[in-house]
């Protein structure tokens, strides 16, 4: 572990951006607080621009330090089409035709389960929804639940369902996507490397998923019943007034980008074509999140850009753990780095035992739900919902608190049953 110069100044970076992003409560108190400067303090309090603002530093940095074709080649050799996929996905997904036939199917499951009307609801965004994250992946999922339960469930909440509900919710959607081997980014990372088909992912570690994810939306609805049941919920959906070819049409524009993830150039078209379609017919549409989407963007491209420099001292841990060590390792380094860079570098390493592969993609799904930044579809979520949580701000700390139980679970179901 011998970093270069530029490197060290990376990590630096990486740990001023952590340092940051845990410290977005305090830059919202400050924007209330002195209001002199409060369009700065906004500004440095939302969690999104965090890691893109700190690359920018960076590549200044790189710049002075390495020459300026130096550091054009790095940005040029980084992967952006995951914060480019997340960017569409979110917006197509948020658009008001998927949202009409999303909610009517949530609808759908709630009266068939038997039990309260909002506890039912709350079960079925926080337990289905993330597992049809496999299918229309993890971003679209997490875009679907929290715009569902944004008014429903989290504005009418109290703090402490807030952030138990949060922490449910980032869990499931990091563990519910593992059920095929396209729509979580930790194993999109690593499927075609490893040969992780659809069956290796049902059969190995889906199911296993699957009964963490029950297991939390049930205890946190049983555990929350009696708020639950004091919040109104009406069994008409919010979203209506949009025909069955515009649905269509939508849900093809959606199926369309999630065909092409791996291939920007046309998933982009894709969405551009989209774009065209919502802007001739605005009497199907409510607003686009296209600010939302873009500040997710521009924190993953910013993970991109810092995380790529991070590699002197992420592949050393890994390696120095065994498949047991690994996991948990995996598990604790994904709070604080995206899991899908954990994957990732787990890739380049050749000869790795089947145990192994297993850990550390476990382990990287497992830790998804403890910050903001493991997981790529967490800031989806958290700039849809933060606007309902005190001071229009989400705590690091109390997000973490809220997601350990979840996330305990999570490790019981992948380590307890056998491989």
């Amino acid at each position: 572990m011998n970093p270069t110069a530029i490197q060290a100044v990376a990590a630096g970076l990486f740990a001023l951006a952590l340092i940051h992003t845990f410290s977005t409560k305090f830059f919202e108190h400050l924007a209330h607080t002195r209001p002199a400067h409060a369009g700065v303090w906004h500004l440095l309090a939302e969690v999104e621009i965090v890691f893109g603002v700190w690359a920018m530093i960076f590549m200044a940095l790189m710049g002075a330090m390495e020459g300026f074709a130096a550091s054009m080649q790095y940005l040029d050799n980084r992967n952006f089409t995951e914060p480019l996929f997340v960017f569409a996905i979110m917006v197509v997904a948020a658009s008001k035709p998927v949202l009409q036939v999303s909610s009517a199917a949530v609808q759908t499951i709630v009266r068939l389960i038997p039990m309260h009307r909002t506890m039912a609801f709350f079960f079925t965004a926080l337990a289905i929804v993330p597992l049809l994250g496999s299918f229309i992946t993890e971003p679209a999922a997490m875009t679907l639940a929290a715009l569902l339960m944004k008014d429903t469930v989290f504005a009418k909440a109290s703090r402490r369902l807030q952030y138990a509900a949060l922490g449910v919710l980032f869990v499931n959607i990091s563990i519910g996507g593992t059920l095929t081997p396209f729509a979580a980014p930790p194993v999109l990372m690593v499927a075609a490397k490893w040969d992780l088909d659809i069956v290796y992912m049902i059969t190995h570690v889906g199911w296993k998923a699957a009964i963490a994810v029950f297991i939390n939306a049930g205890v946190l609805t049983l555990l929350f019943a009696k708020e639950l049941k004091g919040m109104s919920y009406s069994t008409q959906s919010p979203y209506t007034g949009v025909p069955g070819w515009a649905i269509a049409l939508h849900l093809a524009f959606l199926v369309a980008i999630v065909i092409f993830a791996h291939h920007p150039a046309a998933f982009i078209a894709v969405f551009l074509l989209f774009m065209g379609v919502a802007t001739a017919y605005p009497a199907f549409q409510e607003r686009l999140i296209l600010r939302e989407g873009l500040l997710v963007a521009f924190f993953l491209g910013g993970l991109v850009v810092l995380g790529g420099m991070q590699q002197w001292w992420l592949q050393p841990v890994l390696l120095s753990m065994d498949a047991t060590s690994v996991y948990f390792g995996a598990t604790a380094l994904t709070a604080i780095t995206d899991n899908a860079a954990l994957t990732y570098l787990g890739s380049l390493v050749e000869g790795l035992t089947p145990e192994f592969k297993y850990a550390l993609l476990t382990g990287a799904v497992t830790g998804g739900g403890l910050t903001i930044i493991a997981n790529a579809p967490n800031p989806a979520g958290a700039s849809i919902l933060k606007s309902t949580f005190h001071q229009g701000a989400i705590s690091p700390l109390s997000l973490l608190l809220g997601a350990i139980p979840p996330t305990i679970v999570a490790i019981v179901c992948f380590r307890l049953f056998p491989f």
